[in-house]
């Protein structure tokens, strides 16, 4: 077995309570690395198209990747997978913390389970013992309380993966904690308690092999001294440091997409950076990260009581929650938060549907009376946060947006889904495509439509080496097919390794992803073999939804977030996004159908996937 994983996956079958060990091949790992990459593949190989997401038959996988658990800067991450129920296809979400590291030292790279059990469990591993344990006095716990109980059961030593009242009760918009991380997209946590799984505990002291240990941590140490950019603002401020840049450049939405910041929200100094910083109580990082953006906020005293602990809200959550809704309330910013935390529910999901319900309110599509007798208004936080409670509680009117703005505005009506601000599903996060035109592609073509997070042409091209990316115009919308390939496709093998971004992003160039590749591992492996690497990964998760009978090209993406009609003011007035231009120019690139997205027989052949061209091409 290759260095770098433990060699170990573990099959749970809930339905009959049976667990199985299965070894790692280190063929699949070289072909795949690691994360949504094996994730893909082992779904894709083992799951039939057509399962229900939240029946038996669809598999849960959680997967760290071979850097996770060791020295290579930065290894905090691991994936959930799954088949999303919020979009019908292929579903994974990130997380950073300890669990994708205590995972390794516990002895497994990955967990999958099937089947439904008969009442609710929860996992532990201790040191390569897993066994599965009655569950029934956490059910109904919040993911804080959850975890605190495990830790006093099972040692304070042990990271914790669970779900909370949301994933028991299957909201689509649910996620999966670990207390200072949180894999939230694409509804996985409802996954996780339609199987009546509360959580995963694992605890361990074994270690990850290393193919070269010493030359590993003279890595680490060469590359931490020239780690740069944007952590001078991380360091501090963590993502709350985007929430001024995002307002005055347009990248920020406002208004639930309609707005325009710099008059319409004027006044969102009472919500940016320094704001959270002075309600910051310590910091916290990730496993071995040398950045820590992460913090934990002072106690609430104000009209707003939360325990002091609470995380400090991201860039996302406060966008979502307040230029979206209008709201610079930032404590109530910082409660719907940790009401979102505490009961696991993805906070970019839940900030749109609040956003929904109060246009629709606006607008007369709802009232009082639907809305138990909240006043959904614009800027409203104490609506804003009452809601939060009731999408948290699934009660009232909080049950309708509880699985998000695409359901909402169904049971709504009467036109409300022109408000639904989401792709295929999946509600966008906080960044406009008429500033970064990059975001449209992302939001329609990816495998898990309306992310941020999936790499471009753009978001890693500071850091590429001379000649790895073709030049384009940044304000062009032709031109980038090319370079979006293959940028996305480095992203793929970067995100299955479990390295974070915001640490890969402040490397001076790509190179540290194929240097700790050599050292962990021992391969002798390459940019160029990474790039074909994440393309295989690319084409195979495109092909888990093409199988699944979706056409990304038949998705709707809102009008209003590609400037239909453009907006008259503000920094990105008159854009329309020529969305045709750069999907007809990636989609030939990748060798991808223009009219189903489908990868061609030839471009599947070419990356080994074989099977996989039998089943889509038969």
């Amino acid at each position: 077995m290759a260095r770098g994983y433990m060699g170990r996956v573990l099959f749970v079958d809930l339905s009959k309570n049976k667990l199985r060990d299965e070894a790692l091949d280190e063929e699949l790992c070289r072909q795949f690395i690691g994360g949504y990459g094996i994730g893909a593949r082992i779904l894709f190989s083992r799951q039939k198209a057509g399962v229900d997401p939240l029946g038996p038959d669809n598999t849960l996988g959680i997967l760290s990747g071979p850097f996770s658990g060791t020295p290579a800067v930065s290894g905090t991450r691991y994936t959930v997978v799954a088949k999303s129920p919020l979009t019908g296809g292929w579903g994974d979400a990130n997380s950073g913390g300890y669990f994708g590291a205590f995972l390794k030292f516990a002895g497994y790279d990955a967990l999958f389970f099937t089947g439904i059990s008969a009442k609710p469990v929860y996992l532990f591993i201790n040191n390569g013992k897993a066994e599965m344990r009655d569950a029934a006095h956490l059910w109904g716990k919040d993911t804080y309380q959850t975890e605190e109980i495990l830790k006093s059961e099972l040692g304070k030593d042990v990271e914790v993966a669970c779900i909370g009242p949301s994933g028991e009760n299957l909201s689509l918009t649910s996620a999966i904690v670990s207390r200072i991380r949180t894999a939230a997209r694409s509804g996985l946590g409802a996954v996780m308690g339609s199987k009546k799984l509360k959580a995963v505990a694992v605890k361990g002291n074994m270690k990850v092999p290393l193919a070269d240990e010493a030359k590993t941590k003279e890595l680490r140490k060469k590359y931490l001294a020239e780690l740069g950019g944007h952590i001078v603002w991380l360091k501090p401020f963590g993502t709350t440091f985007l929430v001024d840049i995002g307002v005055q450049s347009g990248d920020s939405p406002v208004k639930n997409w309609a707005g325009v910041g710099v008059t319409d929200f004027p006044d969102f100094q009472p919500i940016a950076k320094e704001a959270v910083a002075e309600r910051t109580e310590k910091k916290f990082a990730c496993y071995q990260c040398p950045i820590g953006c992460g913090a934990y906020m002072k106690a609430g005293t104000g009209e707003y009581k939360y325990e002091a602990g609470s995380r400090r809200p991201e860039y996302e959550t406060i966008a979502m929650f307040g230029t979206n809704c209008l709201n610079n309330n930032l404590d109530s910013i910082i409660k719907a938060a940790d009401i979102c935390d505490r009961s696991g529910i993805d906070t970019i999901s839940a900030g749109a549907a609040i956003a929904l319900a109060i246009e629709c309110f606006e607008r007369g599509l709802i009232t009082k009376a639907d809305t138990d007798g909240i006043e959904m208004t614009w800027g409203n936080h104490k609506s804003i946060v009452a809601m939060t409670e009731k999408i948290a509680k699934r009660e009232g009117f909080g049950d309708v947006l509880a699985d998000g703005v695409k359901a909402a505005a169904e049971k709504i009506g009467k036109g409300a889904d022109q408000y639904a601000i989401h792709v295929g599903g999946q509600e966008l996060p906080a960044h406009d495509p008429k500033h970064a035109f990059y975001f449209a592609t992302s939001y329609r073509l990816d495998p898990t439509p309306g992310r941020h997070f999936v790499g471009s042409e753009l978001s890693d091209a500071p850091n590429y080496p001379s000649g790895l990316l073709p030049e384009f115009d940044l304000r062009s919308f032709s031109g980038r097919g090319e370079a979006r390939k293959r940028g996305s496709n480095f992203h793929q093998a970067v995100v299955c390794t479990g390295t974070c971004l915001f640490v890969f992003w402040a490397f001076p160039n790509i190179d540290p992803i194929a240097d700790f590749m050599r050292t962990v591992t021992g391969w002798e492996i390459t940019n160029d073999e990474l790039l074909k690497t994440g393309e295989r990964i690319s084409n195979l998760r495109q092909a888990f939804n093409i199988r699944e009978g979706l056409n990304p090209l038949e998705f709707k993406v809102p009008d209003r977030v590609l400037g239909k009609p453009p907006l008259k003011e503000g920094p990105v007035a008159g854009v329309t996004v020529d969305e045709d231009t750069m999907i007809k120019e990636y989609l030939t690139a990748m060798d991808w159908d223009l009219k189903t997205a489908k990868p061609s027989k030839k471009k599947l052949l070419e990356l080994g996937l074989a099977d996989v061209a039998q089943e889509l091409w038969p």
